[in-house]
């Protein structure tokens, strides 16, 4: 009910029958496809054997003899996104958003939440293609980082005017695809620009944002990222640490009493409480461990750190990287959370790598880098295109 008042108090033109048909056709396509790997999965694709992942959200996954591309943080920049994963070479440059990865494994780490305007758009963008790429051999992975956690506890401080627009256009067009949550959340990506566009033109788009609309955003981000809301068991699906082969992807960094709590039970309680309360469990609580506080995985910087540091602090954090690693049996640890002005960038003899980049316009604007990961060797792929015109921004959380 809170839904229908909201979106139905709202003057906004939805996109015509036909574009509607075209992202129904879209969805129809994607979602027939057959998935190609899950925890008990023995048909292989190609030459490969079969992606094995173990966990819920998924932890740790053997995907052999795959190339494997991590993405930094997007913040809620759609262009970038896509120039990202260009980059990358996993997404089609048509504009049709066709996974052109074959069996890579794609993975992206968090905040893909606040600073922009088009969140819901790359989160769909990212659903798709892990849907097509299953089909090929390959896998999308995604771990939260503290922007997916902070929305779901509701801090919005961070939230662009244009993300709470997305909010209510987003919850409009759920109720046109008949609260079809997968059918809505997967063709998003492909008709939010048509919202986005009549909703400039059927409003002063240089009118002051007024408190009355901004109050309409807040409730429609609340009711899609509270714990148990519909984006949040989205979010749930995925833990805030995943280990493929040799290699650790997270957030902000783990730590060793991280390792001793339990990378699988992490991830569980994350989801848990994304999820909201359940008969299991009625009151489940936001995981201090993981979600708050300096060290936790989500907020640590510790491994991002370059300055005012001495030779001593400098050992000590590569004896803690070094102990994280040789527990779970790791070669190197891949991180976003903390802008890297210089790029994509390893350190501690390349036993961390730190793949945020910026490259969001509400950051630093920075052209899109990822990590290629080959034969367990690394290295920064950089965008060829020209993003000079892009707005540079230089705070940051």
């Amino acid at each position: 009910m809170a839904t229908l008042a909201l979106t139905c108090s709202l003057p906004l033109q939805p996109p015509s029958a036909s574009s509607q048909s075209q992202s129904r056709k879209l969805v129809d396509t994607i979602l027939s496809t057959p998935a190609q790997y899950s925890s008990s999965s023995s048909n292989s694709y190609g030459s490969l054997k079969p992606i094995v992942v173990n966990g819920d959200p998924p932890t740790f996954v053997s995907a052999p003899g795959r190339r494997i591309v991590a993405v930094g943080d997007l913040h809620g920049d759609l262009d970038k996104a896509r120039g990202a994963l260009e980059t990358a070479g996993v997404l089609s440059s048509d504009g049709q958003d066709f996974w052109i990865g074959g069996e890579t494994v794609l993975i992206q780490l968090g905040d893909i939440l606040d600073r922009g305007e088009d969140e819901l758009a790359i989160l769909s963008l990212l659903k798709s293609l892990d849907i097509q790429a299953k089909a090929h051999g390959g896998a999308v992975f995604q771990v939260n980082g503290n922007h997916e956690t902070m929305n779901v506890e509701g801090d919005f401080r961070y939230v662009d005017n244009g993300g709470l627009d997305e909010c209510i256009d987003f919850l409009e067009y759920l109720e046109e695809c008949e609260h079809n949550w997968e059918e809505a959340f997967v063709s998003w990506c492909a008709v939010s620009g048509r919202w986005k566009q009549d909703r400039k033109v059927s409003h002063n788009y240089w009118a002051p944002w007024n408190l009355v609309k901004r109050q309409k955003g807040v409730i429609a981000r609340s009711i899609l990222m509270r714990p148990g809301g519909p984006l949040a068991c989205e979010l749930a699906r995925h833990g805030v640490v995943l280990k493929v082969d040799d290699w650790l992807f997270c957030h902000g960094g783990l730590l060793p009493h991280h390792v001793a709590y339990g990378l699988e039970r992490l991830n569980r309680e994350v989801s848990q409480w994304m999820k909201g309360p359940s008969e299991a469990d009625d009151s489940p609580q936001m995981p201090f461990i993981a979600t708050r506080g300096y060290d936790s995985i989500v907020w640590n910087r510790l491994y991002s750190r370059d300055s005012d540091l001495e030779d001593y602090q400098i050992e000590q954090i590569q004896s803690l990287l070094e102990e994280t690693l040789q527990t779970v049996g790791a070669k190197a640890m891949v991180v976003g959370h903390t802008p890297q002005p210089m790029g994509v960038n390893c350190k501690y003899d390349c036993s961390i790598w730190r793949i945020d980049v910026g490259m969001s316009s509400g950051v630093l604007g920075s052209s899109p880098e990822v990590l290629e990961i080959r034969d367990n060797k690394a290295r920064a792929l950089r965008s060829t295109r020209d993003w000079s015109s892009e707005l540079q921004v230089a705070d940051y959380t």
